[in-house]
């Protein structure tokens, strides 16, 4: 991702949990990032108390992953008696295994399921999972075409690409949005994901939205298209995109930045075409629709503005908790967490990676929902 030092108000943040292994933080002090007091002190800023004692397990999306270094890194700086582990096994699998109740909570880059609400009944005893909004951005889509720098294309473009209609860099579809480049003669090789992945469904979504005609099949976290390769997490998507020629993935852009992978701009029907980045991205976020009831904060995006400069490739990750019926061993922790994470100076922490703050309307929603949870 391209470090964005002003991000929109109106964004909402994106991005990517995944820590490459189970990483210790500890509960509690205060979520002061600059040096508060440990023990049970209370946050200077945002006036949370770290609280909790032993172990909390969550998973989930590997999106966020850069986002969940950062907090853990500052929170456990703070917090001495908890140990969290998260474990970065993408979004279906996250939300399968909280819904067993092995886990505290679970990051996903798709609000749950009507299904999967119900079925949160079974362990969240006398409430059910809620879907709280904490990071959201673009999904970029890099590429490795040797001398090729600076590549457009459009929504029915890319679908053809990932659905296998279109299988060479030089095809006319690319010459036509590309009049000034030079497109080898290579195989274009496609890369999606191997596991579910929320990232995939909002990829899919963005397809299906923009390019009905030419993207058949239904948004999923499983890949439905035709073709092509995979790899596992972002991570893994990435990585084949910078080691291949010819290569062409959707991950989130903090990955292209680290990787420092070239990204497509997209030919949305506006001026100029729309680069990825965090400001881009919050100008299509910021026309997102609550569509979730009470507490839950689930949001509808829209992959189809063809506003001046919105980028429409773009997540939103969700931490999906209890409302009700949290563990007594775990919930103190939990609160504590989701509040620091959820607090300005929790999403502050996230503007040097390139992610964008939550609105203040949402995040005020969001943190008093986390203040309710029992």
């Amino acid at each position: 991702m391209k470090l964005q030092r002003k991000n929109r108000v109106r964004a909402l943040a994106v991005g990517a949990l995944a820590v490459s292994g189970a990483l210790a933080l500890t509960a509690c002090g205060s979520d002061d990032t600059t040096g508060g007091s440990g023990g049970s002190g209370s946050a200077k800023s945002a006036n949370i108390k770290c609280e909790g004692k032993g172990k909390l397990l969550a998973s989930g999306s590997s999106a966020q992953k850069n986002a969940m270094d950062v907090w853990v890194q500052n929170y456990s700086g703070s917090c001495k008696d908890t140990e969290i582990n998260y474990q970065p096994t993408g979004s279906g699998a996250g939300v399968t295994t909280f819904l067993q109740g092995q886990t505290a909570f679970a990051g996903s880059d798709s609000a749950l399921k009507p299904e999967e609400v119900t079925k949160s009944k079974q362990v969240c005893k006398g409430g059910q999972a809620v879907d709280l909004p904490m990071v959201g951005g673009p999904i970029a889509v890099g590429y490795n075409v040797p001398g090729v720098d600076n590549l457009v294309l459009d929504a029915p473009t890319l679908a053809k690409i990932f659905d296998s209609k279109i299988t060479k860099w030089n095809d006319a579809a690319i010459k036509k949005l590309n009049p000034g480049a030079k497109l080898p003669d290579l195989k274009i090789q496609a890369f999606h994901r191997s596991d579910d992945s929320g990232t995939t469904d909002n990829f899919t979504k963005y397809l299906k939205g923009a390019a009905p005609g030419d993207w058949k099949h239904e948004p999923a976290k499983k890949w439905e298209g035709t073709g092509g390769q995979a790899a596992s997490g972002s991570a893994g998507v990435s990585s084949q995109v910078k080691q291949t020629s010819g290569a062409i993935s959707y991950f989130e852009l903090s990955y292209a930045t680290s990787g420092k992978i070239p990204t497509v701009k997209l030919n949305t029907g506006a001026k100029a075409p729309v680069e990825a980045t965090v400001d881009n991205a919050s100008k299509a976020i910021s026309e997102a629709k609550q569509v979730g009831k009470g507490n839950d904060l689930a949001l509808q995006l829209n992959y189809t503005t063809k506003a001046e400069g919105a980028y429409p490739i773009t997540l939103v990750t969700y931490e999906i908790a209890c409302d009700k019926g949290n563990k007594a061993e775990t919930l103190p922790a939990t609160k504590s967490f989701l509040t620091y994470v959820s607090s300005t100076d929790g999403q502050n922490a996230l503007k040097a990676l390139g992610y964008a703050p939550l609105p203040t309307e949402i995040a005020d929603k969001v943190r008093a929902t986390v203040k309710t949870l029992s």
